[in-house]
């Protein structure tokens, strides 16, 4: 096992708590509200939202190039994030993290102000999401606070699979989980991409997209504490204490959530929880199987998990 059993725990709890509040939020479905059309109750688009609102597809085809539209957009972003971070340009990465990480929140804050009252169709609705989120947005990413930026990795993640879940069909998601299952195995085995982003954003940009645990051995701790009992608190302060660090990428949580919003809107509930349960089961078998001072690409296992979790929901649903 890489990290302590507590630890482990805590990352494997950290990601099932984040599967069920995407399944609240994609539930909530904020893009549409209900509305009285000429004396019947009808669902239409939300107002409010149409400046975010994904488009809806009716046909396979249409399905077949949000899927193009959803890779084009990856790569591109993939290949914005290298080219910033060759030349040093922090500011404007931290700009876009700030600027993802509010509309996320907001998306998801909105979606429990949607489950909690009736009608979310006043301007009030629409700010406090905002009011909340900013606040959240600017300590997470300019301030780096170790307990907010994974309570904010809570949500950020169902937030933005609630724009992705409408573009996606079964046949689409599948696809998608097997490409990204295979740039995963490329970027952390054989290119190492993965390992440098993740190494220039926590110590360059000071900002990690994903669950991120710093945690010291026991020596560590015992030194710790000598070193408390014999330095002042700025001696302290300037010694290099060399801890462990327990992380999970934010793509590794995104995409189960998508998949189980895709199998909600397809089918049912007990379908999108086969698909978490599948998920978690998953990468608890990476975390337990996974040796220190490796890599590993978390996605394929995930995958394969929720390709057994969809197979048993088919058959037992």
């Amino acid at each position: 096992m890489k990290h302590k059993l507590k630890i482990t725990a805590i990352l494997l709890g950290m990601f099932l708590l984040t599967q069920f509040i995407g399944l609240f939020v994609q539930y909530a479905d904020i893009f549409h509200i209900k509305q009285e059309i000429n004396g019947t109750i009808q669902e239409v688009s939300n107002p409010h939202l149409l400046w975010i609102q994904p488009p809806e597809a009716q046909e396979q085809s249409q399905y077949n190039s949000f899927f193009v539209s959803i890779v084009i957009a990856f790569i591109i972003a993939i290949l914005i994030m290298f080219f910033l971070s060759k030349l040093k340009i922090e500011f404007i990465l931290r700009l876009w993290f700030f600027v993802v990480v509010v509309i996320a929140l907001f998306i998801s804050f909105y979606a429990f102000e949607k489950l909690s009252f009736s009608s979310v169709t006043k301007n009030i609705f629409l700010f406090l999401p905002f009011l909340i989120a900013l606040p959240l947005a600017y300590i997470k990413i300019y301030k780096q606070n170790f307990l907010l930026h994974n309570f904010t990795e809570l949500l950020i993640y169902p937030g933005i699979a609630a724009v992705f879940v409408p573009l996606l069909n079964l046949y689409t998601i599948i696809a998608l989980l097997i490409l990204i299952s295979i740039y995963d195995m490329w970027a952390v085995w054989h290119s190492g991409f993965m390992q440098k982003m993740a190494q220039y954003q926590i110590k360059k940009l000071n900002v990690f997209s994903g669950f991120f645990i710093p945690y010291a051995s026991k020596a560590v701790k015992e030194k710790i504490k000598k070193m408390k009992m014999t330095l002042s608190k700025s001696q302290l302060a300037k010694k290099k204490i060399r801890i462990n660090v327990a992380i999970l990428g934010g793509g590794d949580v995104i995409f189960p959530i998508i998949t189980a919003g895709v199998m909600l809107k397809l089918f049912t509930f007990y379908h999108a929880l086969f698909v978490i349960a599948g998920a978690t089961l998953g990468l608890g078998y990476l975390l337990v199987r996974s040796e220190k001072k490796k890599f590993y690409p978390a996605m394929p296992f995930i995958t394969v998990g929720i390709f057994i979790g969809m197979i048993l929901g088919y058959l037992l649903m």
